[in-house]
C-alpha cells in the first residue's frame, strides 16, 4: 500500500472527531467485533522464550480471550483457548505430554493442532474423541519471544522484522498499561509531542528533581510529514538546525500497522511494541538491539527482560524517563479516550491519517482481503526504514542519553549496554585515526529491503519551504 496525505483544511478536521459508535468500533479487540476481526489477522508476542524454558505452560491474555500456552519437551509449541472443551477446566493449569497438553480435570488431551488425542474415561467411545476439538493456533519462537497467531486460517508469516533477527546486543523492557492501544498508536503518529512532552516538560521536571534533560529532545519542530507505505505509515520531520538532508526527514521511522513503532539512533535499533490484552490494558514492550558503528559481537545466552514502572508508591505517573512520560499521556487520556469530545488541529494530521487506515483495513477484512502488512512470502529479513541519526544529535551522545534518560535505565544488564557504546566509540576513533572503516554489524543473513517510494514524499505544510 502506498499514498501520500496533506494537510486537511480546518473543516475537513473537524468532521474527523468520532462519533460514540465510532469510537467504540475503531477501540474494539474482541472477536466478533470489526477491529477485533483485523487484529486477529496479526502476530503477537505472548511471552518471553525463558519464561517457557522455565515452566512450560502459561495462561495467556490476548485480544480480551484467555489461552493456554505450552512448550513440548521438543521445543514445539500449542496455544488453545484456556476452557477445556470437556467441562470448561482451565488448561492453563494442564500437563504438558509429549507434544500435547493434557487437562488436569479429566485428563483429555490435546495436540498442537487442536485434535482431541487422549480421553481417558471413554475408551469405549471412539466416535467422540474424534469429534471434540479445540480451536488451536499458531505459535512460533523468535528472538527470545514467544509469537502467536489466534486469527482465521491460513495464517500468514510470522514477519521477521529487522530488530528480532540483526546481531547485536539485546533487552526487553515492558510495562502493563491501563489503556486502549489505539490512543497508544495515535502517539505514534504525532511528532510534535516530542519537543514539549519529552522537551520542555523533561526540562520542567528536571530542574525539581536535579538532573538536566536531554537537549535535542527539546529541539522545534519546523516540518512534519506522513507517508503510507506497505507497512504502515512513515513518520517524518524537520527539526531546528536541520533539513531535509537529515535523517529525521530523508528516512523518518514506520509505525507499523497495526501495533508496533520501529525506532532507532546512535546505534540502537528498537521495535516498540504495543499488544491489545483486552479493550483497556496495553502490554508496551520495548525490544531493544545495541549495534552501534564498532561494536565487538558480546555473546548473550539469554536475553533478558525487565519492567519499567509506571507508577510510584503514591500511585502518581513516574515521569523522569522518556518512555514514563509516554505512558502518563497515554494512560491519563482514561482507559478509552473520550475522541468524541476532542479538538483536532493540523498538527494531527496523522492521527487522521492513522484512523482512516483503520478504517480502511476494516473493511478490507470484511471483504476477504489480507490487511495491511501481512505477509506471505517466505523471507529471511524485512528491512524497516529508519533514521540513525536521531534529532541529529550525534550518535553516541543519542545513545548515552538514551541509556540514561530512558527506559534502559532499568534494565539490569545497563552497565555492559554503556560499555557497548563507549568501547564502540573508542574504537571508531582509532579506526578514522588509522584511516580504516568501522563495521556496523545489522545482520548477514539475506535481506527483503522494503522502503517507501520516493514519490510519496509530502509535507503538512505547517511551515512553508
Amino acid at each position: 500500500m502506498t499514498g501520500t496525505t496533506t494537510t486537511p483544511p480546518r473543516h475537513r478536521l473537524e468532521a474527523a472527531v468520532l462519533t460514540a459508535e465510532q469510537n467504540d468500533e475503531l477501540t474494539a479487540v474482541e472477536p466478533g467485533t470489526r477491529m477485533g476481526e483485523v487484529l486477529r489477522r496479526y502476530w503477537y508476542p505472548v511471552a518471553f522464550a525463558r519464561e517457557m524454558a522455565e515452566f512450560p505452560v502459561k495462561r495467556v491474555e490476548l485480544l480480551g480471550e484467555f489461552f493456554a500456552l505450552w512448550r513440548s519437551p521438543s521445543g514445539r509449541y500449542g496455544i488453545i483457548p484456556e476452557p477445556c472443551p470437556h467441562r470448561k477446566a482451565s488448561m492453563a493449569y494442564g500437563v504438558v505430554e509429549g507434544e500435547g497438553l493434557r487437562c488436569p480435570y479429566h485428563g483429555w488431551k490435546f495436540d498442537t493442532e487442536g485434535a482431541c488425542v487422549d480421553q481417558p474415561a471413554e475408551k469405549d467411545n471412539t466416535n467422540f474423541q474424534g469429534r471434540v476439538r479445540a480451536t488451536a493456533g499458531r505459535v512460533e519462537e523468535l528472538g527470545g519471544l514467544v509469537w502467536a497467531y489466534v486469527g482465521p486460517g491460513p495464517a500468514p508469516l510470522l514477519p521477521r522484522f529487522d530488530v528480532y533477527v540483526m546481531d547485536g546486543f539485546r533487552d526487553i523492557g515492558w510495562a502493563d498499561v491501563p489503556c486502549n492501544y489505539v490512543q497508544i498508536m495515535e502517539n505514534a503518529v504525532d511528532p510534535h509531542h516530542v519537543e514539549h512532552l519529552h522537551g520542555r516538560y523533561f526540562e520542567f521536571i528536571g530542574a525539581h528533581e536535579g538532573f538536566t534533560a536531554p537537549a535535542s529532545f527539546g529541539k522545534k519542530h519546523q516540518r512534519i510529514g506522513f507517508d503510507a507505505f506497505e507497512y504502515g505509515i512513515i513518520k517524518r520531520r524537520i527539526l531546528s538546525g536541520a533539513s531535509e538532508d537529515n535523517d529525521d526527514w530523508k528516512v523518518g521511522h514506520p509505525l507499523v500497522f497495526p501495533y508496533n513503532m520501529r525506532v532507532g539512533g546512535g546505534g540502537i535499533h528498537q521495535m516498540q511494541i504495543r499488544v491489545p490484552i483486552n479493550r483497556t490494558t496495553t502490554r508496551f514492550m520495548l525490544y531493544t538491539v545495541h549495534a552501534p558503528e564498532g561494536y565487538e559481537p558480546l555473546e548473550q545466552p539469554t536475553i533478558p527482560d525487565y519492567e519499567i514502572p509506571v507508577f510510584d508508591d503514591q500511585g502518581r505517573h513516574v515521569v523522569n524517563y522518556v518512555e514514563g512520560q509516554d505512558i502518563m499521556a497515554w494512560a491519563t487520556q482514561g482507559p478509552i479516550a473520550d475522541r468524541t469530545t476532542e479538538h483536532l488541529g493540523r498538527s494531527d494530521i496523522g492521527v487522521s491519517m492513522l484512523r482512516k487506515m483503520f478504517k480502511q483495513q476494516m473493511a478490507a477484512v470484511e471483504n476477504g482481503e489480507d490487511p495491511l502488512g501481512t505477509v506471505r512470502e517466505p523471507h529471511e529479513r524485512i528491512d524497516l526504514p529508519c533514521e540513525k541519526d536521531k534529532f541529529h544529535a550525534g550518535g553516541a551522545q543519542f545513545a548515552l542519553d538514551f541509556c540514561d534518560m530512558g527506559s534502559t535505565r532499568f534494565s539490569p544488564v545497563l552497565d555492559t549496554i554503556r560499555k557497548v557504546h563507549l568501547s564502540a566509540a573508542e574504537q571508531v576513533g582509532k579506526d578514522k585515526a588509522a584511516g580504516r572503516e568501522s563495521f556496523t554489524p545489522v545482520g548477514g543473513i539475506g535481506t527483503a529491503t522494503l522502503e517507501p517510494g520516493t514519490d510519496a514524499q509530502v509535507d503538512s505544510g505547517l511551515v512553508p519551504r
